[in-house]
């Protein structure tokens, strides 16, 4: 059945407008009777057709349930920017695993160093990304990619959730098995860059009260790094 995001459910009409209207009467050529999902806030909405205009198609909800491909945490992956479009590749595979929320980071060892202003328009694409990955895997919300965050206001966002962890490729981390995950709903999981992360930030974490977390004698790329502490998080949550 199609799928559809939108900012508010109701339980007697929903309306879709703009792209996803023109989508649904021209490019699907969906008529008044047919069924689609329209997803609102974790809610899903198995609704019919009743009405298609030009800008509109105007439906009424059959059956409103839960979302059940969300998640029962909510991870934010805290990202070191990595270099060319390897943010983009992150963004679509963590967003089908179950990611809550993406936020990228600006750590000492970061290759690419676009300020905040600039790396606002690759935001909104990235946002592209992860709206279409979320149709595709059925999810009941679109990841948000958050504002680019220096190294000291992403410390601090991590302090706030639940557990934190740090993937950390030198000695001293635990496995993830050793993480005190039992409480936790909100979960902070940060990945460093091409370079790693330096001495000095690795010691700000474990300061912070973050978890050092170690994956194995491989050394995994920054890119593939994110899926696979995810899809752990996800197992050890039973979300997986």
């Amino acid at each position: 059945m199609p799928r559809f995001f939108t900012e508010h459910g109701d339980e007697h009409e929903i309306v879709i407008t703009g792209e996803d209207a023109r989508h649904i009467g021209r490019s699907l050529r969906m008529r008044p009777g047919e069924q689609l999902t329209v997803c609102a806030e974790g809610i899903d909405y198995d609704c019919e057709i009743t009405r298609i205009t030009d800008s509109e198609v105007f439906l009424h909800p059959l059956h409103i349930a839960p979302c059940a491909a969300e998640p029962s945490v909510r991870v934010t992956l805290y990202q070191a920017v990595p270099k060319q479009d390897k943010l983009a590749e992150i963004v679509q595979k963590t967003t089908e695993l179950g990611v809550f929320r993406i936020v990228p980071v600006l750590t000492a060892r970061c290759v690419a160093r676009p300020d905040k202003a600039e790396f606002e328009k690759k935001r909104q694409r990235l946002q592209k990304i992860a709206h279409a990955a979320a149709k595709q895997s059925g999810r009941g919300i679109i990841p948000e990619i958050g504002p680019l965050l220096t190294w000291k206001e992403a410390l601090s966002a991590m302090q706030a959730e639940d557990c934190s962890v740090m993937l950390y490729e030198e000695a001293g981390g635990v496995r993830f098995g050793d993480v005190s995950l039992a409480a936790a709903k909100n979960i902070g999981l940060f990945i460093g860059s091409e370079g790693g992360i330096s001495e000095e930030e690795a010691a700000d974490a474990e300061n912070a009260g973050i978890w050092r977390v170690w994956l194995g004698k491989r050394i995994l790329r920054c890119e593939t790094a994110p899926t696979a502490a995810l899809s752990i998080l996800m197992y050890l949550t039973q979300n997986l």
